[in-house]
């Protein structure tokens, strides 16, 4: 039953342009970006505050706006004033598509400011329900969810939207590192019935999802739960085949809550982020953490229908600076779609003087690298456990000493494969083999793999492996200080890509080969060196 099941859903994962499009607009509208293009998420509210927002964001770079659209159950923006800024945006020489919010979520992520925006679905939507009982709002899934999100794709369609992204909220679990799945009474009985379980065996469900331990009842639960997100995304693509729908993953978003990544290849993805705001995106580790997120589910999606979330939530806690050094994590991804947002409340104005610069010169040096594939001795994997039980604290800080690395759909065959905790314990049982890399842990996983390096996730004990490691580089470039830089390496242009992750201005010395080269990179700024070899 559960093939036949998958099976059925994967029928429409296949759906050409044409099953999505119809008209010359939708075809302009969804034209393969060959460059990098900045979008911007706005509310209504936002607009009518700010007369003069649209050229402003016009000036410094932005081509598309994203306007906010229906919320999990409610039409806090009328479709006619939708339509009607849709149609002044168009006047500008900007495209306008719309967001959507279908499930909510549990607790502001929009920071409404004026009470008039509802922060939950409405009352005839069931509640969530977390393992121990407890009840939540948003990121559940029950009838009429998926029948009102098509009611509001029609309607959107009736005013001439041709895209729409379902924005984050578009999952099933509460946020990064829960095993989501609604665990009330009418998902408790499907899932027993569906797979022939006795109800003693819901305990032991429990019991897995609290230990972390993927038992095959709790691989099968987390199946259960991505058919569900999977079949109401398609019922929406079904339903409205002329709106080409997008979903946001969320920050390491992928089986646990409820995002089967596999089945949204083919469809504009934006992939997650997480670091808000100015405190938690000052650690260095947390910086590497969010360009770990984005490179994983880059594997999943083409660079033209990769997005970004480059958001400031709330809209004035991210600073303009910090928020330019996020256009890094776009570049080195090769995601060429920048979403800038920051919920319902518009993005500072004076952000974009910062701002507009510094998109034109990532979409200038990105224009060089696209397409491009990045290689390195240093690799980055993000494996089943991880996916599928995992805390969603990837070991990524050695993105920041300044050696090369490149992204593994398994384990690689040469060079040093960094692993979380989760994916650690899954290599010592045997599960995890590696195909000649040398796997790297944390000196607290609870298990590791016999022969692997134990190396705690810090700057100066990655600094030190560094020092040992370089005599067995070989032919790869990597700055020679022990100071926080990414090193993206593009050897099939002999370009190097560096992001100085501290906050001042750093000269750093790229070496390759026989070749020093001074380079300076200001404080959070990128560089490209070229003709490296």
């Amino acid at each position: 039953m559960l093939i036949s099941r998958r099976r059925f859903l994967g029928t429409f994962a296949g759906m050409g342009a044409g099953a999505f499009l119809r008209g010359a607009m939708a075809a302009k509208a969804t034209q393969p970006t060959i460059e990098r293009a900045y979008h911007l998420s706005v509310s209504v509210d936002a607009l009518e505050a700010d007369p003069g927002l649209l050229e402003t964001v016009r000036d410094a770079g932005v081509t598309r706006l994203w306007v906010t659209g229906f919320l999990y159950g409610h039409w806090s923006y009328a479709p006619k004033r939708i339509q009607q800024w849709r149609e002044r945006i168009l006047k500008t020489g900007m495209d306008a598509q719309v967001c959507n919010v279908p499930l909510g979520h549990p607790g502001d992520s929009l920071g409404a400011t004026d009470g008039t925006v509802p922060l939950s679905p409405p009352k005839h939507w069931k509640m969530g329900c977390r393992p121990d009982g407890t009840r939540y709002t948003g990121t559940s899934l029950h009838p009429p969810a998926t029948e009102e999100n098509v009611q509001a794709l029609r309607r959107l369609r009736e005013i001439g939207v041709q895209q729409v992204f379902l924005d984050d909220d578009f999952r099933l679990a509460q946020g990064p590192g829960v095993i989501g799945g609604c665990f009330c009474e009418d998902h408790r009985k499907e899932f027993l019935s569906l797979y022939g379980y006795a109800e003693r065996q819901w305990s032991d469900l429990l019991d897995a999802v609290r230990g972390r331990r993927l038992t095959r009842l709790l691989r099968e639960w987390i199946d259960f739960t991505c058919d569900q997100l999977t079949a109401s995304f398609r019922a929406q693509q079904r339903a409205v085949p002329q709106v080409r729908l997008g979903i946001m993953v969320m920050y390491l978003g992928a089986e646990k809550a409820g995002i089967r990544l596999d089945e949204f290849k083919g469809v504009p993805m934006r992939v997650g982020e997480l670091m808000f705001n100015d405190a938690a995106f000052a650690p260095v580790k947390n910086k590497t953490a969010e360009l770990f997120s984005a490179l994983f589910h880059r594997r999943f999606v083409s660079p033209e229908q990769a997005y970004s979330e480059t958001t400031a939530f709330p809209a004035n806690q991210l600073s303009g600076r910090n928020m330019a050094a996020k256009l890094a994590v776009s570049t080195i991804g090769d995601v060429r779609n920048t979403m800038l947002m920051s919920g319902l409340t518009a993005i500072p104005r004076g952000h974009w003087a910062t701002l507009g610069p510094a998109m034109r010169k990532h979409a200038r040096i990105h224009r060089q690298i696209a397409g491009q594939t990045m290689r390195g001795p240093f690799k980055l994997y993000w494996g089943e456990h991880s996916r599928l039980v995992g805390d969603d604290n990837p070991n990524s800080l050695f993105l920041a000493v300044g050696v090369p690395f490149e992204v593994t759909a398994e384990p690689a065959g040469d060079g040093w494969t960094f692993l979380s905790d989760f994916d650690a314990r899954n290599a010592a049982t045997g599960k995890l083999r590696s195909n000649g890399t040398t796997f790297v842990v944390r000196p607290e996983s609870t298990a590791r793999p016999e022969g692997a390096a134990a190396v705690r996730d810090s700057l100066p004990e990655l600094f030190d492996l560094k020092r040992r490691l370089l005599p067995r580089l070989g032919d790869v470039p990597f700055v020679e200080e022990d100071k926080a830089v990414v090193c993206a390496w593009y050897p099939a242009v002999r370009a190097v890509l560096l992001w100085n992750l501290a906050e001042q201005r750093e000269t750093v010395t790229l070496k390759f080969r026989e070749t020093r080269r001074p380079v300076t990179v200001g404080s959070l700024d990128v560089e490209l060196v070229n003709d490296v070899g």
